[in-house]
């Protein structure tokens, strides 16, 4: 034996992180290490995670770490109680052989016999596989999302197996040494404790369907669906438990204000009428919430967790911006326009704010142009007049040509560009916030104030649109004192396009979670608009290891060149 390998043993010894091990016993661990696979195991193949394990056990002189003379030490109970509670986490215990530790713990330490020296070791191997594998899922989720063509990187968030499972063993408390683990923002602990209220309503919900109507039921009027619709709506909170229906086969009174409350809640008009989407809203089973809640803590843990300082956080599905401060609260809060929902999808990515151009340009991407402005100009030879465009060769110069067959074969091949000027018709409005990235999607204001009243808004080519861009600017700008709301709109006002240059980037995340919980822990539901659920899902059915699902074809249809 080597000197190294006498002072890990030493060591180990010391510090009372190994046992001795005998010949036989750490010949056993060596060829269940070495084989990559554990047939006592659910999923018995663990090759992935086969370097770890050996490091780990190299560490403790392939030494048991999970038991201390043929008994669980106190902090395998404690990972084996936190593996059958993962349902909490969103997590399937079943990936962790949840089910399975209750026949294997009557092996160790039986009343008349002593445990094997095979059964201690593939119980010790099978707890730190799990562990392992529960550890990785907490932490940076179990489906990596770049197979949706996501643009999130978890690998940066990969944490030593090794060194993890080395001090998960020794640590004086299991459960905080796992939560220190789990996403750091208060938003990912808001999901987590819907997904436990939502899984105690639905086992109490009795599932029955609302009746189904012809017409919306307008309020005053008789509806025989009115019993199930009170139970309903005084379980979800959103008719309070004081509240009096005076006749019960009538809806009106607090009814229509618990039914505008659960609309607000699920991305739909307020207006108090049950109509088909109402309907169908209210109709939606408790239980798939519960799993919209379990998706968006999946993809709770894609997102950065170290930021280096407070982002701007789009949320598609909700069609919602939050500037989010120090503590990641919200300090500004709006509604957005996002790409529509066929071929035109906002792409889901993180990246920094760089820049704000005041009176941009719209340089029209060629898609665009060929698709949607040619025809157009074609029918209507005053149409780029009329809406302050303006022809550009390659290098940018004006192009001051007639319109003729040959121009617009010039537009259609992309040889000449169109682009827009600055002003009260620019479909950026007057202020876009720059995050250079690979799909060319950014930040913008918007001549189209009327979208913003809609409920539902994927209208655009992929880029965000922003309510309020002269707050955000003043927000963005914060930090630089000569950019007060009185220069911002003097720019915006102004003569000529002018970039400012952020002192300081300033992180974008544009996420897609159809569940989420406000800071005054109202949850809401939305629409699964672009389909990302329902893909999700599909990973998560195919069972372990989701690395072994294949995206449908299609399934990465993102915009490269988006526009407004």
């Amino acid at each position: 034996m080597g000197t190294g390998s006498i002072c890990k043993v030493a060591v180990c010894t010391l510090l009372g992180l190994c046992t001795a091990a005998d010949p036989s016993s750490n010949a056993i661990l060596r060829s269940m290490l070495a084989s990559g696979r554990l047939t006592e195991l659910r999923w018995p193949d663990f090759e992935a995670l086969q370097g770890d394990a050996d490091k780990l056990y190299k560490s403790r002189a392939y030494g048991l770490v999970w038991t201390r003379d043929g008994a669980p030490i106190p902090q395998a109970h404690a990972l084996l109680q936190v593996i059958r509670e993962a349902t909490s986490k969103g997590l399937d215990p079943e990936d962790y052989d949840g089910s399975r530790w209750d026949g294997r713990m009557p092996r160790l330490r039986p009343r008349n016999a002593h445990p094997t020296e095979q059964d201690l070791a593939a119980f010790d191997v099978a707890l730190t596989i799990s562990g392992m594998r529960y550890v990785s899922d907490l932490h940076i989720g179990r489906v990596d999302p770049r197979i949706f063509c996501f643009g999130l990187e978890n690998e940066q968030k990969n944490c030593n197996a090794a060194d993890t499972m080395n001090r998960l063993s020794t640590t004086a408390d299991v459960a905080a040494f796992l939560a220190a683990l789990e996403p750091p923002f208060p938003g990912y602990r808001r999901t987590e404790r819907a997904l436990t209220q939502y899984s105690y309503l639905a086992q109490k919900d009795d599932g029955e369907k609302l009746l189904a109507v012809k017409k919306a039921v307008e309020p005053g009027e008789v509806y025989a669906g009115v019993p199930r619709l009170e139970r309903l709506l005084r379980l979800l909170g959103d008719l309070p438990a004081h509240a009096i229906v005076a006749q019960p086969g009538t809806y009106e009174g607090p009814l229509v204000d618990a039914v505008k409350h659960f609309q607000a809640r699920h991305g739909l008009d307020p207006d108090g009428r049950i109509g088909k989407s109402t309907l169908a809203q209210l109709n939606t089973p408790l239980s798939r919430r519960v799993r919209q809640l379990q998706l968006t803590l999946e993809r709770w843990r894609w997102v950065p967790a170290n930021f280096s300082r407070p982002p701007i956080v789009v949320n598609i599905p909700e069609f919602r911006l939050r500037a989010l401060n120090d503590h990641y609260e919200t300090d500004l809060e709006m509604k957005v326009v996002v790409g529509g929902a066929y071929r035109h999808q906002t792409p889901v990515f993180a990246d920094e704010m760089t820049h704000v151009i005041f009176r941009p340009y719209w340089n029209v991407p060629r898609s665009i142009q060929r698709a949607e402005l040619v025809p157009k100009i074609a029918d209507q030879a005053s149409y780029l007049v009329e809406n302050d465009y303006e022809i550009v060769d390659s290098r940018g110069g004006l192009f001051e040509g007639a319109i003729t067959d040959q121009t617009l074969t010039q537009l259609r091949s992309g040889k000449l560009g169109i682009r827009q000027r600055p002003g009260q018709k620019n479909a950026l409005g007057f202020v876009k916030f720059m995050f250079p990235n690979q799909y060319n999607v950014y930040l913008h204001g918007t001549p189209a104030k009327g979208l913003f009243s809609r409920s539902r808004r994927d209208f655009s080519h992929g880029c965000i649109r922003v309510e309020k861009p002269d707050e955000l600017a003043a927000w963005v700008l914060r930090g630089v004192p000569e950019w007060t709301p009185e220069r911002i709109r003097a720019a915006e006002n102004g003569a000529k396009t002018l970039q400012v240059n952020l002192p300081r980037p300033i992180p974008v995340v544009i996420v897609y979670g159809t569940a989420v919980v406000s800071e005054r822990g109202e949850v809401s539901f939305y629409d699964d608009i672009y389909g990302h659920d329902a893909s999700l899902d599909a990973v998560l059915l195919h069972g372990y290891p989701y690395s072994g699902w294949q995206p449908p074809a299609g399934i990465c249809l993102q915009p490269r060149n988006a526009g407004p």
